[in-house]
C-alpha cells in the first residue's frame, strides 16, 4: 500500500472530487476527499498529506470571479499552513478552477519567492461563452515541473469560461526566462497554436495552459488530468479499438496521460 497520501479539496460548488480522487489512486496514491471546512477547523491536519489538489468545479458559483472567494476565505483563515506545506517540501497541482485559486492566492507563479502576490490572472475566454472540449498540448521539457517529466504531448479536455491567462509583460519575460511555462496549447501535430481557435480554446497569451512555480512544485493547469484517466474517456477511442482489432494499431499501454501528470507527483515521494 502507499504511503502517500493526497488531499482532494472540496466544497461549496466543486465537483471534480471523485473524479480527482480516483485519478489519484490509479496513480498509486491514497487519496482522501476533505471539505475545506475540514481543513479550516483543523479536524483534518494539512500536514498529513504530501501532495495537495484544488480541483475543478465552480467554487461559490465563481460569483465574484473564479476562485475569488476560495482564495480569500483559505488565505484568511489558513494562509500561513498553506505557506508552510509549500515550504515543507510538498506538492501542489490546480485544475481548472483550482488554478484559478492558485493565481489568487499568489501560491502561482510564485515570481521571485513571493507566495502571497497576485501577479497573473485567468479571465474570460476569448469566445464568450463555457468552452468544453479535448486539446492538443506541448511540454516544455526544460519546465522544472515535477508533474509533467517525461511527457511531450498530450490531449486534455478543457472545462471552463475562464481560462484566458494574461500577465504584464515583466511577470511573463520572468516565467518564460525561468521555463515556468509548461504547457501551452499546440495544433494536432504538436506545433504551437498560435492563438488561433479551437486549438487555443480561450486565447491565452502564448497558448499558455499551465504554469508551475520557481521550484516545480506547485503546477497549475486549465485542462483536467483527472478526466482523462482510463483510454475510454477519450473521445476517439472506439476509433482506435477498432484500429487494435484492425491490427493497424497497437494497444494502449500504461496509464493514461491524465493519470501520469499525478504518478510523476506519488513517484516523487
Amino acid at each position: 500500500m502507499s504511503h502517500v497520501k493526497a488531499l482532494v479539496l472540496t466544497g461549496y460548488g466543486l465537483n471534480c472530487d471523485v473524479e480527482t480522487t480516483y485519478a489519484f489512486e490509479q496513480a498509486g496514491a491514497m487519496a482522501e476527499r476533505v471539505h475545506i471546512n475540514a481543513l479550516i477547523d483543523g479536524s483534518v491536519p494539512l500536514d498529513h498529506f504530501q501532495i495537495m489538489a484544488f480541483i475543478g468545479g465552480f467554487s461559490w458559483g465563481d460569483d465574484h470571479g473564479a476562485g475569488v472567494v476560495q482564495a480569500v476565505r483559505l488565505r484568511t483563515n489558513i494562509g500561513g499552513k498553506l505557506q508552510a506545506f509549500v515550504a515543507n517540501g510538498n506538492l501542489v497541482i490546480g485544475i481548472c478552477n483550482g488554478f484559478q485559486c492558485l493565481v489568487n492566492l499568489g501560491l502561482l507563479p510564485g515570481v521571485d519567492g513571493d507566495y502571497t502576490r497576485r501577479s497573473v490572472a485567468l479571465t474570460a475566454n476569448d469566445c464568450g461563452n463555457f468552452l468544453n472540449d479535448w486539446v492538443h498540448l506541448k511540454v516544455d521539457p526544460a519546465a522544472p515541473c515535477i508533474f509533467t517529466k517525461g511527457l511531450d504531448r498530450l490531449e486534455l479536455p478543457v472545462r471552463h469560461g475562464e481560462g484566458k491567462f494574461i500577465c504584464d509583460p515583466e511577470i511573463y519575460q520572468q516565467l518564460a526566462a525561468k521555463q515556468q511555462i509548461v504547457l501551452r496549447y499546440a495544433l494536432p501535430d504538436g506545433k504551437p497554436a498560435g492563438g488561433v481557435f479551437p486549438f487555443n480554446p480561450n486565447g491565452s497569451l502564448d497558448d499558455i495552459a499551465g504554469i508551475c512555480d520557481p521550484t516545480g512544485r506547485i503546477f497549475g493547469l486549465m485542462p483536467h488530468p483527472e478526466a482523462y484517466n482510463h483510454w475510454t474517456n477519450h473521445p476517439h477511442w472506439t476509433r482506435l479499438k477498432e484500429k487494435v482489432k484492425r491490427g493497424t494499431a497497437d494497444p494502449p499501454q500504461g496509464v493514461t496521460p491524465g493519470v501520469q501528470i499525478l504518478k510523476n507527483a506519488v513517484d516523487y515521494f
